[in-house]
């Protein structure tokens, strides 16, 4: 009998193995949604007494009041795993077609003109740390968690650059321009170890965080990503609209490079993209560039005076 759970990464077996886990799936189909529909269903059910609705309502019970794009990815990772256990030999069934994709909504404003990004970087009353870590995040165009997990050993001054954890854990450089390059050495003045980004007081007994994320010469510990997102939208929100938050200083660095004509390629490298879909997400032109290319199709004559 074959049972619903599903395959895992280990090595190929034989093709008589009457059990679907017995040989690897696609990567799609490994991740933790087919585990967990499974357990929704029961493990060790058979696979060829379940049917496609049974699926559906799986899913639905599970994921069915999330975001489009975690609805999007759980449903495509299960019917990844269908499609293999069925051309594998196996009795699976189909999703039902009312379990379909969600529309996602992006919001293609989130990026900031040039000049605004400008007038938020050299206000004055923006203290210090704000001021920098902001900077950083746009010549950089890291993410924010990463920015934040910088060290002063990770510095790099004089090649305006730093190393940073980036997502799967690899190490990598980001590079920043001459504003950074300015603002650093100040930030960082008579401390040698620690973090870069601090708090500004010290933890509590109760609250202490890991030694790595304590300044060993002030004892204050690291700036969080929640204190973080606060300020900037604290100092950035108007009466009428909301404050900007920390990815969009990203998102705008990407859109900028993207208007002078800098190649996809470039793009995702200075991000640090693997995806070309993703880094083609955040190079959209702006509302000033298309306002811009649109004086390109003037073929009004000029007016004679």
């Amino acid at each position: 009998m074959t049972a619903i759970r599903p395959p895992p990464c280990g090595p190929q077996s034989t093709r008589s193995s009457p059990h679907p886990a017995a040989r690897p799936a696609p990567p799609a189909a490994r991740t933790a949604a087919p585990s967990t529909v499974a357990g929704e269903l029961g493990a060790d059910r058979p696979l060829s007494s379940t049917t496609g609705d049974q699926f559906g309502d799986a899913l639905t019970a599970l994921w069915g009041n999330s975001a489009p794009s975690t609805w999007n990815q759980r449903r495509a990772a299960v019917a990844s795993f269908l499609a293999w256990a069925a051309r594998n030999g196996y009795p699976a069934p189909a999703l039902p077609a009312g379990v379909e994709r969600r529309s996602e909504i992006h919001d293609h404003t989130r990026a900031v003109d040039r000049a605004a990004v400008e007038r938020l970087l050299t206000r004055r009353d923006i203290p210090l740390r704000e001021k920098t870590l902001w900077r950083m995040l746009y010549e950089t165009a890291g993410r924010a968690i990463e920015i934040l997990g910088i060290d002063i050993e990770d510095l790099e001054l004089d090649a305006r650059r730093a190393k940073v954890t980036s997502k799967g854990g690899d190490t990598e450089y980001v590079y920043w321009a001459s504003g950074t390059a300015h603002l650093l050495p100040r930030l960082i003045r008579g401390r040698t170890r620690g973090p870069v980004f601090l708090s500004e007081r010290r933890p509590g007994p109760a609250r202490r965080p890991p030694a790595k994320d304590i300044c060993p010469h002030t004892g204050r510990a690291r700036l969080g990503y929640d204190r973080a997102r606060i300020l900037l939208d604290q100092y950035t929100r108007a009466p009428t609209t909301p404050g900007l938050d920390l990815h969009q200083l990203r998102h705008s660095a990407a859109t900028h490079l993207g208007e002078v004509n800098t190649t996809l390629h470039l793009i995702m490298a200075k991000g640090r993209w693997r995806n070309p879909r993703t880094a083609a997400r955040y190079v959209k032109p702006g509302a000033v560039a298309v306002a811009e290319a649109t004086e390109l199709l003037d073929i009004t004559p000029p007016r004679r005076s």
